[in-house]
């Protein structure tokens, strides 16, 4: 026997009807989903670092510290990302190196002789080791970094600044202040501003997801696309007035931030905003994973 109750709205019974939570409920497989990924990739955010070492974490990054409560003796120069984004890597302007979190040491080149400062420096895939650029585009690896070129030995027009890995881990490129683009190991030339008069120089680059290209960009906020890069927008649009130092590339691929001396974040595309570093003093640098907003 079965026995018929009457509908109550907002339930299910044995006649059908229209729930409220229809939609939500359609929609909790995407949630789970897009959590699930989140988990597993680790987190997202950003940390922002200043030459004094202050260090602001934002986002889902952890708060794991930073140099200026060690007492440093050189300014900080740059900072790394673990790929996990669970730490990172600060890079003494002397070439000495400072870990934070899931990233482990592998070596410096703190106290020893250089024929030119260190100046950058970038972590491998796997998060188990990095490189060390210098200005004359020397390379010094450490871990599981290995060696694919440098422009040491080359007579530069401008000096490196900058360098960025393929996602392979088998190759990267460097980017001079003039836009000129140097590839090693698996990385290919899309083009380059090596032969444009700039307005100002080339500060950073970000490799796009594919690796199938990469963006440049300039002291002014200019923003230069190569490859499947594609342009989301750029500083002056946005009236930035002051320098720009560092981008970080969305994970889809579809839009970059950059980050301003004073902290300030502009955000492009699809690219998340998590906030900026304001009141830490002069920025260096921004390493970390922006998710599509």
């Amino acid at each position: 026997m079965v026995q018929v109750f009457p509908d109550i709205i907002g339930h299910r019974s044995v006649v059908p009807t229209i729930c409220p939570g229809d939609p939500i409920i359609a929609r909790l497989s995407s949630v789970r989903d897009a959590v699930a990924a989140r988990i597993r990739n680790g987190s997202y955010g950003y940390w922002i670092a200043s030459s004094s070492g202050t260090t602001r974490a934002l986002g889902d990054v952890p708060d794991v510290g930073d140099p200026h409560r060690l007492g440093l003796t050189n300014p900080i120069r740059g900072i790394a990302s673990h790929p996990s984004h669970t730490g990172y890597w600060a890079l003494g302007s002397d070439g000495g190196i400072f870990t934070f979190g899931a990233a482990r040491f592998f070596g410096s080149m703190g106290g020893r002789r250089l024929n030119r400062p260190i100046i950058a420096m970038a972590s491998t895939p796997t998060g188990n080791g990095y490189w060390l650029l210098a200005s004359d585009g020397g390379i010094f690896c450490f871990g599981d970094a290995r060696f694919f070129g440098s422009t040491g030995a080359i007579r530069l027009n401008k000096p490196v600044l900058a360098m960025a890995p393929t996602p392979t881990g088998n190759g990267y490129w460097l980017v001079a202040s003039d836009g000129g683009i140097f590839c090693f190991g698996d990385a290919r030339f899309y083009g380059s501003t090596g032969g444009i008069r700039l307005a100002q120089p080339i500060v950073a680059m970000a490799p796009t997801t594919s690796g199938k290209g990469y963006w440049l960009l300039a002291r002014d906020g200019g923003v230069f696309c190569f490859g499947d890069a594609g342009f989301y927008g750029s500083g002056p649009q946005r009236g930035l007035r002051v320098p720009a130092v560092g981008m970080l590339a969305s994970t889809s691929g579809r839009g970059y931030a950059m980050v301003a001396s004073d902290g300030t974040v502009l955000d492009f595309g699809d690219a998340s905003n998590y906030g900026g570093g304001a009141g830490i003093g002069p920025v260096v640098g921004i390493a970390g994973r922006l998710l599509p907003d």
